[in-house]
């Protein structure tokens, strides 16, 4: 029998474990790290199986048959066959000091702090419901495997487990997330403790399902009581629908990449292009062992459950509780924890990053630059951060309270397709040179407009009387505009609801895009996101010269990164470029550029563009004076770099003439 005290002890105790497996992971020397890093990638890409894998894929299989599957085909798509678009991606982000997917799609468009910003925005509105999605696993699987003792439950504030469950990972992911300002410095410990519970969920499930088909049940007995109890007759012989399942693959092909949490592990933490080789393969493969068992678990709860008594989501759980197996169940239970907690650490950590970067740290800059002039901006990013976790968990924990009996699948899906808007903007990046920064943030508005009118408000509006009145007669009483038929279109809500507000997102980036010719900076970033064949085209600036002094940018800089890290810096690039840098000297535009990219490894792109602009303004007439001073040193210098490549391209041509 499984008594309260036990299995809450037992949970502490693994998260515990948790903290001393990434205080380890730290501690490694480098060579120590070799010899296992090898497998911490693709392990930790697997942060991607949330408790929606492990709990919610039973219960949408025991409903929709195999359209579960259509959530990782998409991941095995990118992972497996795209590794050349991944690779591209950590090429960029590497070049850039890029911190996170706000700060990626903000610095191709111009290093736009509105674009980043409102892909910020978007990332905490389609992620929070991803969160409370962990939230109600866990307080389930609790409730599943204490229903026989409530006594815990009873104590106020401590009985309430979710709770509990939202403070301890809040204080997990602050302590081993937030430790430096550096966002683009590697996380070793973080990731070893990830790959470790990746590891975890993967033992416990397969063992949840070896357990209950060979032990509890024998395969041709489960298929012969299969056929005589209706709900497993009906999922069975459940039809898939060719569109639902293709727009599941979508939204998975894009949630690979573009979850805050997934391009952390992904690009971010990425060490070596090895590691994406390895994954190519390990990846999927895992994706394939976890799902292994989820039809037949399915199958055995609707044999052994009265229709409705236990929780679909439940079943990996509650099976091997009604097979007597206690053990068991508690491993269960931990497999569950880990797939929970791991996607909620690394999610804060990925959105306290874009929260402070992105939306914080500029308002602080533009409000408040000169009183903050000459102090360390490094501990007021680590407490904005830490700050922005506890945020964020909060109001996870408040959706959650108010998701009701929700099935774990529509809250994921929900999630996918607000992330999903993210989408053009991203690939426009990679694969449309004349893409703006008014298109990228038009497109995300119109979709994310799209997404609350067609599948964010229909979730909370079939429990009332009005709401439902609304579904089905539209806005007052305007048919054509019913949020799950627009226009009388008859498609199943979640095709209906991502195609509308993804085609209406391509239309207005495409067309916004189009309606003025790109920036300086904009023209810039789009050479380096999107490569041309072409020969370079001299840009027209001005002659580069500012008043700006080296002093002035290492002062600058040393707010951000601290002064031993900068001067140590300062010394390599004099070194390199042979020369000399004199504090009372003027700085030339290599420096300003070196100077940029070393606080966006603490700020992101968008908000180090900010800050030298900031700094350059001091000295010339205006903001818009000092932000094209700015640009046209990032021509210059990209420029210099397209002659120096032309010439190394056709050097062999020069040869033989």
């Amino acid at each position: 029998m499984l008594h309260d005290w036990g299995v809450i002890a037992t949970a502490f105790s693994y998260i515990g474990l948790l903290f001393f497996v990434a205080y380890y992971g730290d501690r490694l020397s480098p060579t120590q790290r070799g010899r296992v890093s090898a497998y911490i990638y693709p392990l930790s890409l697997a942060i991607y199986c949330t408790s929606w894998t492990f709990f919610g894929s039973v219960g949408f299989a025991t409903r929709t048959s195999v359209d579960f599957l259509a959530i990782y085909v998409g991941p095995i798509v990118m992972i497996g066959l795209c590794t050349p678009l991944l690779r591209r991606v950590i090429q960029l982000a590497k070049s850039q000091n890029i911190t996170s997917i706000a700060d990626f799609i903000g610095a191709r468009y111009g290093k736009s702090q509105a674009v980043a910003a409102t892909v910020a925005l978007i990332a905490i509105v389609g992620s929070v419901p991803y969160i409370a999605l962990q939230l109600k696993a866990m307080a389930s699987s609790l409730e599943t495997i204490l229903s026989e003792d409530q006594a815990f439950s009873s104590i106020p504030i401590i009985g309430d487990i979710a709770l509990m469950v939202t403070l301890a990972m809040a204080v997990f992911a602050v302590l081993f997330g937030t430790r430096q300002a550096d966002a683009t410095e590697h996380q070793h410990g973080l990731m070893f403790a990830v790959a470790a519970e990746s590891i975890v969920k993967l033992v416990a499930f397969l063992a949840a399902g070896a357990f209950v088909t060979f032990w509890m049940f024998d395969p041709q007995d489960m298929i012969h009581r299969a056929m005589k109890t209706p709900e497993a007759v009906r999922a069975l012989e459940y039809s898939p629908t060719i569109g639902n399942f293709l727009c599941m693959v979508v939204l998975s092909f894009c949630a690979i990449m573009l979850l805050p949490r997934q391009f952390h592990v992904s690009v971010v933490e990425n060490t070596s292009d090895s590691d994406v080789t390895r994954a190519r393969w390990l990846f999927p493969l895992y994706l394939v062992a976890i799902n292994i068992f989820v039809i037949p678990i399915a199958i055995a709860g609707l044999i052994t459950f009265p229709f409705g008594a236990v929780d679909s989501d439940m079943f990996v759980l509650a099976l091997p509780i009604e097979g007597g197996a206690p053990l068991l169940s508690v491993m269960v239970f931990i497999g569950g924890l880990s797939a929970a907690t791991a996607m909620v650490i690394v999610e804060c950590v990925a959105l306290s990053v874009m929260l402070s970067n992105d939306i914080i740290v500029p308002l602080v800059l533009q409000r408040s630059q000169r009183s903050r002039e000459g102090k360390d901006f490094g501990d007021f990013l680590l407490k904005t951060r830490r700050f922005a976790i506890f945020a964020i968990m909060v109001m996870a924990y408040f959706y959650y309270r108010a998701l009701g009996h929700t099935q774990l699948a529509p809250i994921g899906l929900l999630s996918f397709a607000a992330i999903a808007q993210l989408a053009p903007a991203f690939f426009g990046a990679l694969l449309w040179r004349r893409g703006t920064a008014r298109g990228a943030i038009g497109g995300m508005l119109v979709g994310v407009a799209m997404w609350v009118y067609t599948l964010f408000l229909p979730s909370f509006l079939d429990s009332n009387t009005a709401g439902i009145l609304l579904l089905q007669h539209g806005p007052l009483g305007i048919e054509a505009l019913r949020p799950q038929a627009l226009f009388g279109t008859d498609l199943p809500p979640l095709l209906h609801g991502v195609l509308w507000s993804l085609a209406l997102n391509v239309l207005a980036y495409v067309l916004l895009s189009l309606a003025r010719q790109p920036s300086s900076i904009e023209r810039v970033q789009g050479d380096l996101f999107v490569p041309s064949e072409l020969a370079p085209i001299a840009p027209s600036f001005r002659r580069w010269r500012t008043t700006v002094t080296v002093q002035d940018i290492e002062s600058t800089v040393a707010q951000y990164i601290g002064a031993e890290r900068t001067k140590l810096s300062f010394e390599a690039f004099a070194e390199s470029h042979h020369t000399r840098l004199e504090p009372a000297a003027p700085a030339d535009f290599e420096l300003l550029q070196h100077a940029e990219r070393l606080i966006a490894s603490s700020i992101g792109a968008a908000s180090s563009r900010l800050v030298m602009s900031l700094l350059l303004r001091k000295r010339t007439v205006s903001a818009k004076a000092a932000l094209k001073l700015l640009d046209d040193s990032h021509a210059a210098m990209h420029f210099n770099r397209e002659i120096l490549q032309t010439a190394l391209n056709h050097v062999r041509q020069g040869i033989a003439v």
